[in-house]
């Protein structure tokens, strides 16, 4: 489960960012939809925040999109350490409470396992919460691997608004989006922990489905992927780390709407799938997203 909402977690915390990638098709066609009224145009674009550097991802759709709004939003800035390593060491460290105090021994056995996978020890994670544990034990063998932050969507979409002179605006801080795992409650944060050891070791090859899906517009295999079973196994982080944003995020949309001009919201893309995604929850307020792309 944990691999299926890992881009929820690459804008939380620099330090540890969340790998989402892929073998590189040889096209790419994410999905792109559209909400307008009489002055405003609104464009949602589905992200992953971290692939590799050769994994294509840029359409004439996008391209477009951006090229006609005057500013860009995206769910957070977390690419400065100064910022995002004091909030790490502020939710994410308990030097006071040990990492295995707060597990079964099975799971510290299999923590041992996990960090003995990927060349580390568990000693080595026991002042962590289990929530940083975690995107740790998530994130490690994937940056071993080769993948690089730099090359995100959002990064590059950033890269290419601030060249044309656009605004980046953002729906989220970076301290709320430390705190939607920082808060969670005990239990449900050693869920979080347990759902990352059960997939220990699967790295890439679990995700090449899922990017392969997102990179041809496949709503229908993403939903399954990154929604309907995570809101099936663990409906406490779904309802925190996907539905409660989603419905947020839909009333920072509808204000927007009483403005007027062009704008790209590029978040991520289980945000845009799904019962409760961004459009669904819209849908609820009377305004229609329409998929362009």
């Amino acid at each position: 489960m944990f691999q299926r909402f890992r881009h929820l977690a690459a804008a939380s915390v620099a330090a540890v960012a969340v790998v989402l990638t892929a073998a590189s098709p040889a096209a790419a066609e994410p999905a792109l939809w559209v909400v307008k009224d009489e002055d405003s145009t609104l464009y949602l674009f589905g992200t992953v925040h971290v692939l590799k550097p050769d994994t294509p991802w840029r359409s004439a759709g996008v391209d477009k999109a951006l090229a006609e709004s005057s500013e860009l939003w995206i769910e957070v800035e977390a690419d400065d350490p100064a910022v995002m390593q004091p909030l790490v060491l502020k939710y994410g460290i308990d030097p006071a409470k040990p990492l295995s105090s707060k597990m079964t021994p099975q799971m510290a056995k299999d923590l041992q396992a996990a960090a003995a996978g990927m060349g580390a020890s568990a000693q080595a994670l026991e002042p962590m919460r289990p929530w940083l544990a975690a995107l740790t034990l998530s994130v490690v063998p994937m940056i071993k691997a080769g993948y690089d932050p730099k090359s995100g969507v959002e990064a590059k979409l950033k890269t290419a608004a601030v060249a044309a002179g656009k605004p980046v605006r953002t729906l989220e801080t970076p301290e709320e989006q430390v705190r939607f795992f920082a808060d969670l409650p005990p239990a449900t944060e050693l869920d979080l922990l347990r759902s990352a050891l059960e997939e220990a070791g699967e790295g890439a090859a679990m995700l090449d489905e899922l990017v392969a899906a997102w990179s041809k517009g496949d709503v229908a295999t993403l939903d399954r992927l990154m929604s309907e079973k995570m809101k099936d196994e663990y409906p406490a982080i779904y309802d925190v780390l996907l539905a409660q944003r989603n419905r947020t995020w839909a009333e920072s949309i509808t204000r927007m709407l009483d403005g007027k001009g062009t704008a790209l919201i590029a978040v991520g893309a289980g945000h845009l799938v799904g019962a409760d995604s961004v459009q669904a929850q819209l849908a609820k307020r009377g305004i229609r997203a329409e998929r362009v792309n």
